[in-house]
């Protein structure tokens, strides 16, 4: 079982002060029932492995045990105690630190329909969940690479930012997401993002978009790339192309019309841009397959 795998890794990695040869893990070891001297928590995800732990911020606890984890998206003053460790059966973890540049970056790539919160209110600052299958798998591969000194620098930001999209599209996802708005360059690239996917029907000049978020024209453009990797008009066409598709598993027969209504005049190229992006025209896409099935 993965559970079992990375008891046996964090056993053989675990050190003293935690750290690791992997930027930003942390491996934990406790031998017995300890209360450690309260500390000032980064942005983290906890994952415990064996054992529980105790978490206490102000009045509030946290219990979680094996197979569970702890996400905090503020640095706040924190009290812990380990529970059921003993010499034979220690107390194992690991902690994975979160940068906020490396949230901001994932959601500003992340398709519109992604990251929609089915909760309006405002995400905890600490929550605790049952890691999926996907976030134990991905984690697994990760600590392994402690024992892969050639492959560890190529692959461990690579897995590591597949934890990071685990987490920000799991049960507590709006709390990490929270930690991408300490971001500096977040703010005003965030809100011309949020513009552009609420106006994306509608054409715009880069330059207006740069003047509504604060920015000069060019450094905005240089900042929206750094983070996007996409400029502001690219953009623009993946939210289109993204909803079209959304539209088209749901009416597979209104290609032109749809096409219209996320902001396209052209109906061939719509199809030209659709194709570039999907594989396929929509007309041929397999997304509207099984609809048509249902309504031919």
């Amino acid at each position: 079982m993965l559970l079992d795998e990375l008891c046996t890794l964090l056993s053989r990695h675990a050190r003293e002060d935690g750290a690791t040869a992997i930027e930003d893990l942390l491996v934990g070891r406790e031998e017995s029932d300890v209360t450690p001297p309260p500390s000032m928590a980064r942005t983290r995800m906890t994952l415990i492995t064996q054992g529980a732990k105790r978490l206490a911020h102000g009045e509030q606890v946290f219990d979680y045990r094996a197979g569970q984890y702890l996400v905090t998206s503020i640095a706040m003053p924190l009290t812990c105690r380990f529970t059921d460790a003993t010499p034979q059966r220690p107390v194992l973890g690991l902690c994975l630190l979160l940068q906020a540049s490396e949230v901001a970056e994932l959601l500003l790539q992340a398709p519109p329909s992604t990251l929609r919160d089915r909760d309006h209110t405002a995400p905890p600052t600490i929550a605790v969940s049952t890691a999926s299958d996907e976030l134990l798998d991905a984690t697994v591969r990760l600590v392994r690479l402690l024992d892969q000194p050639r492959d560890l620098d190529v692959l461990a930001p690579l897995v590591k930012r597949e934890i990071l999209w685990r987490l920000i599209t799991g049960e507590h996802g709006a709390t990490v997401r929270q930690i991408g708005l300490a971001d500096p360059r977040l703010s005003p690239i965030a809100q011309a993002v949020q513009w552009i996917r609420q106006h994306y029907r509608e054409p715009f000049q880069v330059e207006d978009l740069a003047e509504l978020v604060g920015m000069s024209p060019s450094a905005f453009y240089r900042n929206f790339r750094s983070i996007t990797h996409t400029t502001p008009v690219q953009y623009q066409k993946r939210i289109r192309l993204h909803e079209a598709r959304l539209l088209l598993a749901a009416n597979p027969k209104d290609i032109a019309n749809i096409g219209y209504l996320v902001g396209y005049d052209s109906p061939s190229q719509f199809s030209r841009e659709y194709r570039r992006l999907f594989g396929a025209p929509p007309s041929q896409d397999p997304v509207g397959f099984a609809s048509r099935d249902t309504v031919e």
